[in-house]
């Protein structure tokens, strides 16, 4: 009896130490900031799923009585829906894989030969090109790709990579200085060559690093507006965040449909990122660390 006494003891006084831990601040401050994030994507939701009559009623907040699918019906035919998504994701698809490979074999090269001046000029080179945002250098990019024929979303894509890569590569060095020496030096005495060593070795332990950078350029890619706007000459190539200017201009009294067609343009990076966020952590949190 004493025994079992002495486990309830230990058993309340646990539970009290655990409820003397909780810090009341911060998780109110996580609520909060939760409560910012998914507000806004209720009304989304709630107001997508609204017929033409309920959603001009004044009700944000209220649920849709009956659900209407009418909203993604127009906003589907409005926005040409099906080719402003094929441009985006053509675009996007072209953003990640350049920046996941260009990325990763410029850290390589990077790393392996830091002890040489111009790699590592190269890599501050490359760090001092994060504090250039494009809205910077928007004009001369413009021109630019008029010049050459770019003015298109094939240019968007290249300028997508090329704006990404400083990022990318400061995320790939940090990555690869926590991989052990002697997992290259092995490849090396077997006979392997740099691009064999980098292809079968490097590049599979970069997995998790990849996966972040790649889910960081997704987002990045589908979500930007600024850089096709004035990129892409021709309206009818036009990427899904510009074609949502429409319900800007003149539908914008039509809610029911600007809030379908902006739930069906970011529901894509919104499963993206749900079902990529563990390799997203990973890969933060093995590169913060060095072995």
């Amino acid at each position: 009896m004493s025994v079992t006494l002495q486990q309830r003891l230990n058993k309340r006084s646990r539970a009290r130490i655990g409820r003397e831990r909780i810090n009341w601040w911060a998780t109110g401050a996580l609520m909060a900031c939760a409560l910012t994030v998914l507000t806004p994507l209720f009304v989304t939701v709630s107001m997508a799923f609204k017929s033409a009559a309920q959603a001009v009623d004044g009700k944000a907040f209220s649920l849709p009585r009956p659900f209407s699918i009418e909203g993604f019906t127009a906003a589907w035919e409005l926005v040409n829906f099906p080719r402003a998504f094929t441009i985006s994701l053509l675009i996007t698809l072209a953003t990640v894989l350049g920046g996941v490979m260009l990325a990763s074999m410029a850290s390589y090269a990077i790393h392996r030969n830091w002890h040489k001046r111009l790699y590592r000029l190269s890599f501050y080179y490359l760090l001092a090109a994060m504090f250039l945002p494009f809205p910077v250098l928007a004009l001369s990019q413009v021109k630019l790709t008029g010049l050459f024929g770019l003015d298109n979303p094939v240019g968007v894509a290249i300028l997508h990579v090329m704006f990404g890569l400083s990022f990318n590569v400061l995320l790939f060095t940090a990555f690869l200085r926590g991989l052990p020496g002697e997992l290259e030096e092995s490849a090396r005495i077997d006979g392997a060559g740099t691009w064999t060593t980098y292809w079968r070795i490097i590049f599979p332990l970069m997995a998790p690093m990849s996966a972040t950078v790649a889910i960081f350029a997704f987002l990045a890619s589908w979500n930007d507006f600024m850089m096709p706007s004035l990129i892409i000459a021709e309206q009818a190539d036009q990427t899904l965040p510009v074609v949502q200017q429409l319900f800007q201009t003149q539908f914008s009294n039509n809610y029911n449909v600007s809030f379908a067609s902006y739930l069906m343009a970011m529901a894509p990076s919104i499963v993206a990122y749900l079902f990529t966020q563990r390799w997203v952590m990973s890969g933060l949190t093995q590169g913060a660390v060095k072995s």
